[in-house]
């Protein structure tokens, strides 16, 4: 059930004046007239009342919560209430412009029970999730939840045995991970015919069903449904992973994800003759095709289109941190390329992982990147001079860095002639910062084939949640608008992207809304506006929330705002079941905002939110009085 720590397409890069990236972010919260924004929390209730089957089966939990959630006619109704009444400041109720509803995660996998060596509905847990939705009076999001995170149920661990379930690296399957301690399986998106995926619609459909029996009233709670959740790529290590000092071990490569690249390639190309003339190379048949895998520089190679590595696509990213407090305004980094501008970037995306090694800082907001297309660099030796720019203040150096673009022949590289770089201070040793890409002295080699094993990864993560937004479509919950509920890996400036295949499941589709998980900076900044902007995004959900700092209520009104001005239809965040005031004992949730959690300031924003539905009520209370 965790989300991961993010701050989570492409980012786009501002490569402009300062003036320009002013322009943006005032743009990103001037669209008015947006339809409210339904405030959903995800609340724990599956170990204090769902799975509950008895009175004596919870001793933990008290007796009052144990009877409201078992019997006929139990359901996690009254735990939700009294969640949300600790939240919601007493007289509120239902009138403020964002309202607060909550978001019901159905763990699809859990619905499942063995018997003999059949997997069966569990027809009693079913009836207790719609009875949930049923009992309580407020609009839900129903959360269709099966990822890579473990939930504990009989059904992952046997699903997990069988190769056809899990996805492959170029070294053969992965096997079981963790990511903070939480258990993942590396579940395969590359194909849909597997056991794993007919037990996820069996679940979907046993639930569908059960819904659909509701009155129309009953029904018209659901004001959206979010599907499986976060869907993408996976790969070794996936804690740490997600950068680009690791060898490059990305899935997937299994057999259905080799041959469906070929069929992907004879898409795009009608003859081998037009693919070869696109690369530039000489296959006599798409059956030659294989998949980009092995790394040039250490692993010999039978053609160079076999070449895969991060940088493999013809983009490099110059990126890195710089301590911001001793600047009034957001700094900005200036790019150089053999002496001759490239571009400016902001010092604003998050590095948690800076501010972790460095609390004095006080904020993660260090971060800055721009991605460098090398595909039309020469071949040969660069240099790139990275500089700091306060305010009206003379460049300050921050490093250099020497790359080297090699062809597919492997020439011996040449210098390239350097022009004269402007006045600048020297590096100040003193300075907290850190320049992380590219490594100096560093190879790089495009391959043209990687980019189209790059869009066709993607095209695997949209084509499975897809096949899941058609069979929702297929019940009484197509009037119910569906959303993704998928990872930003866009926004930290540290993390290789491409690794996630996220980028077609993203953009707008006919089948579904992009759902977006927002962490950090992309929760509460600006550059995720742009991004949507960017994307012709004109709605979203916010499937999970949680700018992993403290913020006062004003200020997280006017990020709640921003977002709801921007279309959004519903925010997500993390909260821990409340029964009488007190705290049920369960696996607790570290990104769950709450009295009792002080990780990332979660403390203080459960507050800023009870303050902020606060001032909503009497808002509204005054406008209704005049």
């Amino acid at each position: 059930m965790f989300a991961l720590l993010v701050a989570a397409g492409f980012l786009p890069v501002v490569a402009g004046s300062w003036g320009i990236y002013q322009w943006l972010g005032h743009a990103a919260t001037a669209t008015p007239g947006r339809q409210s924004m339904l405030l959903a929390p995800m609340i724990g209730v599956m170990e204090p009342c769902i799975t509950v089957r008895d009175r004596g089966e919870q001793s933990d939990y008290p007796a009052d919560l144990v009877q409201s959630c078992v019997g006929e006619r139990g359901s996690a109704a009254a735990l939700i209430e009294a969640t949300l009444k600790q939240l919601e400041p007493a007289g509120t109720g239902q009138d403020a412009h964002q309202k607060l509803g909550y978001t019901l995660a159905v763990p699809l996998l859990e619905l499942l029970r063995l018997r003999g060596e059949e997997w069966e509905i569990d027809t009693a847990m079913v009836r207790r999730f719609v009875r949930t939705i049923e009992d309580s009076p407020r609009s839900v999001i129903l959360y269709l939840f099966s990822t890579h995170f473990a939930t504990g149920g009989a059904a992952e661990h046997q699903l997990a045995h069988d190769q056809q379930n899990i996805a492959q690296n170029r070294n053969g399957a992965l096997p079981q991970g963790t990511y903070y301690g939480a258990p993942i399986y590396n579940w395969t998106v590359a194909s849909t015919g597997n056991t794993l995926t007919e037990l996820r619609l069996k679940a979907i459909e046993a639930l569908a069903n059960e819904l659909c029996r509701l009155p129309t009233a009953d029904l018209a709670k659901i004001k959206g449904v979010t599907l499986l959740g976060e869907v993408h790529h996976l790969f070794p290590d996936f804690e740490q992973g997600m950068g680009f000092d690791l060898p490059y071990l990305a899935t997937d490569y299994s057999e259905a994800a080799d041959s469906g690249f070929r069929r992907y390639l004879q898409q795009l190309f009608p003859s081998i003759g037009q693919l070869n003339q696109q690369l530039g190379s000489s296959f006599a048949s798409f059956a030659e095709v294989k998949p980009p895998s092995k790394d040039i520089r250490s692993e010999p190679l039978q053609n160079f289109f076999e070449h895969m590595d991060s940088f493999a696509h013809g983009v490099l990213p110059v990126s890195g941190w710089v301590d911001p407090r001793k600047h009034p305004l957001i700094p900005t980094v200036h790019i150089y390329l053999d002496g001759k501008p490239l571009a400016q970037v902001p010092v604003s995306q998050r590095r948690q992982d800076v501010l972790e090694a460095h609390p004095a800082l006080g904020t993660a907001d260090t971060g800055w990147r721009y991605d460098l297309d090398f595909r039309q660099l020469a071949p040969g030796f660069h240099r790139i001079d990275i500089f700091l720019k306060e305010a009206s203040g003379p460049l300050v150096r921050l490093d250099t860095r020497t790359i080297t673009v090699m062809d597919a022949s492997q020439r011996s590289p040449v210098e390239h002639a350097q022009a004269e770089l402007p006045l600048h201070l020297p590096q100040e040793p003193q300075r907290l910062a850190h320049v992380d890409e590219p490594k100096d002295l560093r190879s790089y080699y495009y391959n043209p084939l990687a980019p189209l094993w790059l869009a066709f990864r993607e095209r695997q993560v949209q084509a499975y949640i897809a096949h899941f937004a058609r069979a929702v479509q297929s019940t009484c919950l197509t009037r119910n608008t569906l959303y993704s509920h998928q990872i930003y890996p866009y926004a930290n400036p540290s993390w290789d992207h491409n690794k996630f295949g996220v980028g077609q499941s993203l953009r707008p589709n006919r089948l579904y809304t992009p759902g977006v998980s927002l962490y950090g900076e992309a929760a509460y900044g600006h550059d995720f506006l742009r991004w949507t902007q960017a994307q012709h995004m004109p709605r979203y959900g916010v499937t999970e929330f949680h700018p992993l700092k403290p913020m006062e209520a004003e200020e997280l009104g006017e990020v709640f705002q921003r977002h709801e001005r921007n279309g959004a239809r519903f925010l997500s965040f993390f909260l821990e079941p409340r029964w009488d005031g007190r705290l049920m004992p369960r696996g607790h949730n570290i990104f769950s905002l709450d009295p009792d959690n002080a990780r990332f300031g979660s403390d203080r924003l459960y507050k800023a939110v009870n303050e902020h539905l606060s001032k909503e009520h009497r808002s509204k209370q005054q406008n209704l009085g005049k």
